[in-house]
């Protein structure tokens, strides 16, 4: 039951993932959370993300912004940095938007990817419309307290997670 919101990856952070040997194994497209996957939330695109943004489109990536806040909040976002598009108020962990977004980019979900901090909405929706997940840490430990409570969740199922890692690896 709680295989359903497993990412296939963990990394500590967006800027650590190994973007060109994921487009080397076929990945073509990304569609990224923002808050606390990319920057701390609320907070402008930074140097570091707006590199990685132009570093994305420099190796062929599509990229996509899916959250769940409002357009004001993801289209000033956008504006900064050179991604492919955006979707807000996206209703994740609902498959709709995901689907959307692989519409957008006219990839598959072979050739798709998504990255976000959250299990229970970014994953999750990820996992359901059968797109490839990488779960970062988040950026931020100060967090708004529905987030903070679905942590105390999340700390279970990535201990169930771990501990199937750590017995595949056996």
């Amino acid at each position: 039951m709680l295989k359903r919101f497993y990412p296939d990856i963990c990394e500590d952070s967006t800027y650590l993932i190994d973007f060109e040997g994921l487009y080397e194994q076929g990945c073509r497209a990304i569609i990224f959370d923002i808050d606390n996957t990319l920057v701390e939330h609320g907070v402008r695109a930074d140097d570091r993300c707006i590199a990685l943004f132009a570093r994305l489109k420099k190796i062929g990536y599509k990229t996509m912004l899916l959250s769940n806040n409002k357009e004001p909040r993801v289209k000033s976002f956008f504006e900064q940095i050179e991604a492919t598009g955006y979707i807000y108020k996206a209703g994740k962990p609902s498959v709709k938007n995901y689907i959307r977004a692989m519409e957008r980019m006219q990839t598959t979900k072979e050739q798709t990817l998504f990255i976000g901090d959250q299990l229970f909405t970014d994953v999750w929706g990820a996992k359901k419309a059968g797109i490839r997940t990488i779960l970062v840490k988040p950026i931020d430990k100060k967090e708004e307290i529905q987030i903070v409570l679905k942590r105390y969740l999340e700390k279970i199922v990535l201990y169930f997670y771990r501990k199937e890692c750590a017995k595949n690896e056996d």
